[in-house]
């Protein structure tokens, strides 16, 4: 059997009542790139029951949302909304089993903040010069969202930088909030411009965990950089990348 990723939902309010979702373009690029089945996850919180899950998946996604997390949950009395409490608990609980099973955990946008939380680290919420940089002016479309770039440039040492050398390359850039104290137990494996962390990598031996900033989804099927992401993804859970 192919191996099981898991894909971790936000709640949104639709019609008065709470729906899970994931937006299409994580699920279908995880599908194709990485060869995997995927399993839609629950927000539910705790009765997600983690630790079951954990030994049931071979790897996790935690992708990006529409919501931040909440300041709460890495020290902070103020941030910035909108919130998703239950994607907030189950993310980070879930990533903790897997890690603790020494299972792949991965994530997108969100996901990046959200692990860069789990191993101890804040979030800071972009003032508008960085904003500027980081994220598409007010009122653009999707596409046009999606295709705000900037450069980023591997960290000297890291997986990145053995991998593609010290040029930067550009990549989208979709995002008000970012890290602003490191987790421990993370190495930075690129930064943007004007220093923000843009890629992260845990080096504790735990399990294969990776993050971006970024969006890889958007452009895998064109972008060899982005495709590398679930490549990469794919490697760790044993699963056959398309096109290998």
């Amino acid at each position: 059997m192919r191996p099981l990723l898991g894909v971790v939902a936000c709640t949104r309010v639709f019609e008065g009542e709470v729906i899970h979702r994931v937006i299409d373009r994580y699920l279908r690029a995880a599908l194709h790139w990485t060869g995997a089945d995927l399993v839609v996850i629950p927000a539910l919180g705790n009765a997600a029951q983690a630790r079951s899950l954990a030994q049931r998946l071979d790897g996790l996604l935690l992708t990006g949302s529409t919501s931040n997390v909440a300041p709460r949950r890495y020290g902070a009395t103020h941030g910035h909304g909108p919130y998703d409490d239950a994607r907030d608990e189950t993310a980070l609980d879930l990533a903790a089993a897997m890690r603790d099973e020494g299972r792949p955990v991965f994530g997108i946008c969100r996901g990046f903040q959200e692990l860069n939380v789990l191993f101890g680290g804040t979030l800071v919420h972009l003032d508008a010069a960085g904003a500027a940089l980081h994220h598409a002016p007010p009122h653009a479309t999707i596409d046009g969202m999606f295709a705000h770039e900037h450069t980023v440039t591997p960290e000297p040492g890291g997986q990145m930088a053995a991998l593609w050398g010290a040029d930067a390359f550009s990549v989208n850039s979709v995002h008000f909030e970012a890290i602003g104290h490191l987790g421990a137990n993370l190495a930075i494996e690129a930064r943007a411009p004007d220093g923000l962390i843009e890629a992260i990598r845990a080096t504790d031996g735990k399990a294969p965990t990776l993050a971006v900033q970024w969006h890889p989804e958007w452009d895998a099927d064109t972008n060899p950089r982005s495709r590398w992401f679930f490549t990469e993804l794919a490697r760790a859970i044993g699963a056959e990348p398309a096109g290998a």
